[in-house]
């Protein structure tokens, strides 16, 4: 049988097993859940959920944060797409945060949040997560959960293995799914494996400011860059990438980048890299990318364009990265918490390698090499696998660790979690998921330390698993008790988008540093107003600029009078309330961008062009107080070439 054969009746039996699964699926599942269950996850009113789960909002751009144990839905934090809920990427405050080389920017696909860590361990510091479509990588202040910087990814193209920190956040770490010519150039398709090239980016983040800068790029052959994970303890200096389509394929890749038997997983000694990179082996690259920041004390993003970037070729910097041979197609690349084994989930291979970080130093002391690509040495598979995970499921993707010794598997065919012991490789229990699940996530189950209490699987599927929505049906997570010998499930909950994969932590240490408002005196936005006294009206030309205050439950000013039509009307509406969970909204007839949403101490900016002369309403849109409908105002807008003075 020719190996296009093969494909197919491997595709036919796997796509014959997954309807099976799902057929079935449901009254399984409500075999497996019986008993105390509900009361595992009932959290009583008032009282406080465990863990926090951070959710990537996949094709919404935004990050959704929930409770466990209960599932609750607490929050979407604004990232890569506007949101009109907030007035997020439409108050000039935050239009910025979009900016890329490519122009204002109001969508993007976010795939992996991961935490900053220190030590290993999830601090609590940040979360990060990728933007997939338009190469960039987005910090997240777990005090505020709001987006502080988004930093675009030059030389670069589906931004996917990313983004993934190093032991105590050195660097956030990132690569290449699409190759592409480097840097971009108009060529022939056809001419793939001349000119298409793949990119790893190390991101260095400032112990001091905690800012974000592009330190150096390597430049590696032309495959598609999948996942990664840094590493650990013995491995800190150490990043893992997979890859896939080693066979250079630019067409009807689900056949033409299966053919190999192994495809490879990147090592990359990133010490050695940034030596490299002191010792003035980089190459300076023209690469035009934005960073954007958003000011704490101003509240207000500020972009910065960037016009080259350092790029490493691995022919110039010798023990700077290996190929792991890894069969089939690899996918997850996961290392656990010793630093010493690392997991890869081939999407078509029969069997879970494990790499021995320890072997893999050995083989290349010994010189073990099968050959070379682009200066990269590949190493033997049997020098460097630890083990094999025999019948580890259909599709084997993603692992995280417990910390008690055993490792969790999500299999996306076969829509199971796999749950096997590191060391032997035996596998030990297995559990259905409803349905074909992608990631799975153990609070800090990427860590030196996990929380191994839960895994909640991050399933792609729900087929008669909620009310039906029409079309367009949710997608979900399921939480699963890993606290004793065989895994139990416990709760299934809807997502918000798609969530490719998720990170938890536990509740206490976020809640201690939650910010509960901004204090309006440290408030330095430039169109700030710090009491009613100080709310007008100017105008400069065309331009009308509108001082407002909001404090409950009124706006200062209220009546305004003397706009035109064609001006352009700012509205900066400072919030004076000094108290917790206060904010107030700000919207005015016939406004075509989006309302505000003001914290307290906060100043936000919208712009309003009206068209029509008339009296336009404006009013409060988050219920406030008991006089919360009384919270309005009125613009009267007069003709262009009106007398009507300025009044407020």
């Amino acid at each position: 049988m020719n190996n296009l054969n093969l494909k197919k009746w491997l595709v036919i039996g796997a796509s014959f097993i997954a309807v099976a699964v799902i057929y079935f699926g449901c009254q399984q599942s409500k075999d497996v859940v019986s008993g105390d269950v509900a009361a595992q996850v009932y959290v009583a009113p008032g009282s406080y959920d465990e863990f926090y789960l951070f959710a990537s909002g996949g094709f919404s751009g935004q990050i959704a944060v929930y409770g466990l144990p209960s599932g609750r839905h607490f929050k979407t934090i604004s990232v890569f797409s506007q949101n009109p809920e907030t007035g997020y990427g439409y108050s000039e405050e935050t239009k910025a945060m979009l900016n890329t080389s490519y122009g204002f920017n109001p969508w993007d696909d976010a795939h992996h949040p991961e935490f900053s860590m220190t030590d290993g361990v999830p601090d609590g510091r940040f979360i990060f997560i990728n933007a997939n479509n338009t190469p960039r990588v987005a910090r997240i202040d777990l005090s505020t959960f709001e987006t502080k910087e988004i930093i675009e990814i030059p030389n670069s193209a589906g931004n996917h293995a990313s983004p993934f920190v190093t032991e105590n956040t050195e660097y956030i770490v990132a690569s290449t799914r699409f190759s592409v010519p480097i840097p971009n150039a108009d060529v022939p398709i056809a001419s793939y494996k001349e000119n298409f090239k793949g990119t790893i980016s190390f991101i260095h983040l400032d112990p001091k400011t905690e800012m974000m800068n592009l330190a150096f790029q390597i430049l590696v052959p032309g495959f598609n860059y999948d996942l990664a994970h840094a590493g650990k303890g013995p491995s800190h200096d150490w990043a893992f990438f997979t890859s896939y389509n080693s066979e250079g394929a630019n067409t009807l890749l689900e056949i033409n980048a299966s053919q190999n038997d192994k495809d490879f997983v990147a090592a990359v000694n990133w010490k050695l890299a940034e030596q490299y990179v002191k010792e003035g082996k980089a190459k300076t690259y023209s690469a035009e990318y934005y960073r954007n920041y958003y000011d704490d004390n101003k509240h207000l993003a500020i972009s910065t364009k960037n016009n080259e970037v350092k790029v490493l070729d691995p022919k110039d910097c010798p023990g700077m990265i290996f190929y792991l041979p890894t069969p089939k197609s690899p996918h997850g690349v996961d290392v656990d918490p010793t630093g010493e084994y690392i997991v890869a989930g081939g999407k078509l291979a029969t069997v879970i390698p494990v790499h021995s970080f320890t072997k893999f130093l050995k083989a290349i002391e010994e010189k073990k090499f099968d050959g070379e690509i682009n200066g990269i040495p590949i190493l033997q598979y049997d020098a460097v696998v630890a083990g094999e995970v025999k019948d580890p499921g259909l599709g084997p993707l993603h692992t995280e660790f417990d910390g008690k010794g055993y490792a969790y598997t999500s299999a996306f065919i076969s829509s199971e979690i796999v749950k096997w012991k590191i060391g032997t490789w035996e596998v030990v229990d297995r559990i259905p998921v409803y349905y074909s699940i992608g990631h799975l996530c153990i609070p800090g189950g990427d860590s030196k330390s996990p929380w191994g209490k839960y895994v909640i699987a991050l399933n792609k599927i729900t087929k008669d698993r909620y009310l039906p929505t029409g079309p367009e049906i949710c997608q979900s997570a399921q939480l699963i008790d890993i606290s004793g010998d065989k895994m139990k499930l416990l709760l299934d909950f809807p997502t918000v988008g798609e969530p490719h994969y998720a990170q938890a932590i536990p509740s206490e240490l976020l809640m201690k540093n939650s910010k509960k408002f901004y204090k309006i005196e440290e408030n330095q936005n430039p169109y700030k107003t710090g009491s009613e006294k100080d709310s007008r009206v100017e105008r400069n030309g065309k331009d009308v600029h509108i001082y407002l205050t909001a404090m409950r439950s009124h706006f200062s000013p209220d009546n305004i009078e003397g706009i035109k039509v064609g001006d352009n009307v700012y509205f900066h509406v400072t919030n004076l309330e000094q108290d917790w969970d206060i904010p107030h909204g700000f919207a005015v007839k016939g406004l075509n961008n989006s309302e505000l949403l003001v914290m307290p101490g906060e100043t936000k900016t919208i712009l309003w062009k009206p068209t029509k002369f008339g009296i336009y309403p404006f009013y409060c849109t988050d219920f406030c107080s008991a006089l919360h409908q009384e919270m309005q105002g009125y613009v009267r807008v007069s003709p262009e070439n009106s007398n009507v003075q300025l009044s407020y």
